[in-house]
């Protein structure tokens, strides 16, 4: 805990970043919660809830092949003020969905608010490399990662009280007034990072890159290894098991609310037990706990005390996972291929999450059971600690420190 305080203390661009992360996450669970809130009350079928959830990682699939080249031809700091401004509109507009007609507006606003989102992520973490290196590097996505989680506990638990007695439409007012923070604080920010506009048009751009990942063969590999935490995509899911399950104990909010910020405890606590031993070899266990914490949970579903107890050990590992796996990629990439090949990263994460999604959605329609859907998501973890086993057999890869 020590080395990350130092690391915010040390670094007064990193920390001030991380603080307008912390604020536009914290907004951001406030409508994530309500959404899914209105829609259960609206009864819509697990097909729409699925498609939802999917359509948050849906539309930073779509725009991500262009943001890395758009990342490397504009300054990080005038990019990110753009997409923040973008969040606070999609996300104040959330207040005039009412039924089930405005469906069409919801799914909207979800895909402007998400794009936006992921490309603020992706530039961010293609600046971080930028601003520090090695251990610093890694301590940062860890951070990260904890400011995530930190804010989706909190968040997600205070949103299912403020929708609870305040109504779903002032979460949606809060989660904007958050981002509009977060746009004053980076507005005010002086972000100093060598920076080098590309002469290259962007479809130039997109070939060279992938000119460059057929030279690298390790980067692709070690993206779609990130790929693999895509299957903690929950959202849906935990939608679903509220309804089916839940809904009879206690009111869908509180109940979206507890069981997300119990699997963000996790998340929180998990890389400050876990990222002092793990390393490129140890993280094949990484995978294999994260199999089998999440088929725990789904041996406990059906009980909501239990169920909130295993989401948090479904959350130790993941974050973890998230963190090193990315760090790993940043560490054996060129620089000049940061912003492009962190997108096409996140593409393949956020093509993951969203195909979980839709899956979830899928079978639960076919009546499959959600145990049954939860032990194929753990069953991914399996396959993804066989494949980097390989990887770090057939690939030189570099270790992080």
């Amino acid at each position: 805990m020590n080395e990350y305080i130092n690391l915010i203390r040390s670094e007064p661009i990193f920390r001030r970043l991380s603080t307008i992360q912390l604020i536009a996450y914290f907004g951001a669970w406030f409508s994530n919660v309500a959404i899914y809130t209105l829609l259960l009350e609206m009864r819509v079928s697990a097909e729409v809830v699925a498609f939802t959830a999917m359509l948050h990682f849906l539309s930073g699939v779509i725009q991500a092949p262009f943001s890395g080249s758009i990342i490397d031809s504009i300054k990080p700091k005038r990019l990110m003020l753009v997409l923040i401004a973008f969040e606070i509109f999609a996300t104040l507009l959330l207040v005039f969905v009412n039924d089930i007609s405005d469906l069409w507006l919801l799914y909207t606003l979800i895909f402007i608010k998400m794009a936006a989102a992921s490309f603020y992520f992706t530039t961010e973490m293609s600046l971080l490399p930028k601003l520090l290196d090695g251990e610093k590097l890694q301590k940062a996505n860890e951070i990260h990662s904890i400011i995530w989680s930190f804010s989706y506990t909190l968040g997600m638990a205070l949103s299912g009280f403020v929708v609870f007695w305040f109504g779903i439409k002032m979460a949606f007012v809060l989660d904007a007034l958050m981002f509009v923070i977060g746009f004053w604080l980076l507005y005010k920010l002086d972000i100093k990072v060598e920076f080098i506009k590309s002469e290259e048009n962007l479809l130039q751009m997109m070939g060279d890159t992938f000119k460059y990942l057929k030279r690298a063969p390790h980067a692709v590999h070690l993206m779609l290894m990130h790929a693999f935490v895509g299957l903690t995509a929950f959202d849906a899911l935990v939608a679903l098991m509220v309804d089916k399950y839940y809904a009879s104990i206690i009111a869908t909010s509180l109940a979206l609310g507890l069981l997300h910020a119990s699997r963000a405890v996790g998340l929180v606590i998990g890389p400050i037990i876990i990222s002092r031993w793990v390393n490129n070899k140890r993280l094949v266990y990484i995978f294999i706990f994260q199999a089998l914490a999440i088929w725990f949970w789904a041996f406990l579903m059906k009980n909501f005390y239990m169920s909130i107890f295993a989401s948090v050990i479904v959350g130790l590992f993941t974050t973890t996972l998230w963190s090193y796996t990315y760090t790993l990629l940043q560490k054996n990439i060129d620089a000049k291929y940061y912003g492009r090949i962190v997108a096409y990263n996140d593409m393949l994460f956020l093509s993951s999450a969203a195909f979980t999604s839709y899956m979830i959605g899928f079978l639960a329609t076919n009546n499959y059971s959600l145990e049954f859907i939860t032990f194929l998501m753990g069953l991914g973890f399996i396959f993804g600690g066989i494949y980097f086993a390989w990887i770090l057999k057939s690939q030189k890869i570099k270790n992080i420190i």
